[in-house]
């Protein structure tokens, strides 16, 4: 991580320089505005805003997609409010400990990833989804479990990610059919609104078990098995294609996963293996194999 150091107190900018280097940074000291202005990139500038009669603004706005510390000497509005108005990131106050200084940039560092991450992301959904909102949504606030039954899980995807965005909610996304499922639920906090996929997937004992730990919570669910039951309130989202015309490439198993889950309790073995081009005794090892269980 290269700072800029941008302080008049020799002695202060460089001992700051010596703890930072011992902790792996790479820093360049300035002990005037003019010298911090020149077109040079850095991950963060340590900003010093008691240089007397220099105007350290154009700083703030010349480095202002670097992380910007104010290091002031009392708090005041012209010494943080306005500053971070116009860009800084944080401040510290004379006289600090480095300790402090180390967790501020190390903490300012791990948000700007996570905000640039989250900005991929939202580019990415909205990409996504642009073309798969479903004509229904969820109109209200959710309080308590709701299923929601569709045969195309993109739809349903993109009908509880515009809701997130509609009521501000944050989602805590845990797929049912991966390891440790119970744990991660039971450390989900009550703010957060749980999204659980692949419902369809669990073994009858496994769901009697999650619906139960499940009861009162803030969760949203959902099955592509349109004749899933639960407990609790369920939607039936109606999608405007063909379930099979909105599948990706799929491999032979997830195929015949697919027409296990949603056909089975439409067609009998004879005619759903005919269908396959695989034995009746295959049939039932993929079923066995996949944990799909015969209603």
């Amino acid at each position: 991580m290269k700072i800029l150091i941008v302080e008049n107190e020799v002695y202060l900018a460089q001992s700051i320089s010596s703890k930072l280097y011992e902790n792996g940074y790479t820093c360049e000291i300035v002990t005037n505005m003019k010298d911090a202005l020149k077109n040079e990139k850095y991950d963060a500038v340590l900003l010093s805003t008691n240089i007397s009669g220099q105007n350290f603004y154009p700083i703030i706005e010349k480095h202002k997609n670097s992380i910007i510390v104010l290091m002031i000497s009392y708090i005041s509005s012209d010494t943080i409010l306005n500053p971070i108005k116009a860009g800084a990131s944080d401040y510290i106050q004379k006289p600090f400990m480095m300790e402090e200084l180390l967790r501020k940039l190390q903490h300012l560092k791990m948000h700007e990833r996570l905000l640039a991450e989250n900005r991929t992301y939202k580019a990415y959904i909205d990409n996504l989804f642009k073309d798969t909102l479903p004509s229904q949504s969820i109109t209200r606030k959710i309080t308590a479990p709701l299923l929601i039954k569709n045969s195309t899980q993109t739809h349903t995807d993109a009908m509880v990610f515009n809701y997130a965005r509609e009521f501000e909610e944050h989602l805590n996304f845990i797929s049912l059919s991966s390891q440790n499922v119970f744990d991660k639920i039971a450390k989900n906090d009550f703010n957060t609104l749980m999204y659980l996929v692949n419902l369809q997937e669990m073994k009858s004992g496994d769901k009697s078990k999650l619906f139960n730990t499940l009861e009162n919570k803030r969760v949203i669910i959902s099955s592509t098995n349109p004749n899933e039951e639960s407990p609790f309130e369920s939607m039936v989202l109606q999608s405007d294609d063909n379930f099979f015309e909105k599948l990706n490439i799929l491999t032979i198993d997830d195929y015949v996963k697919s027409v296990l889950t949603h056909f089975q309790d439409k067609l009998p073995d004879t005619e759903l293996s005919k269908k396959l081009g695989i034995s009746r005794k295959s049939l039932w090892e993929r079923r066995k194999r996949y944990g799909i269980q015969k209603r």
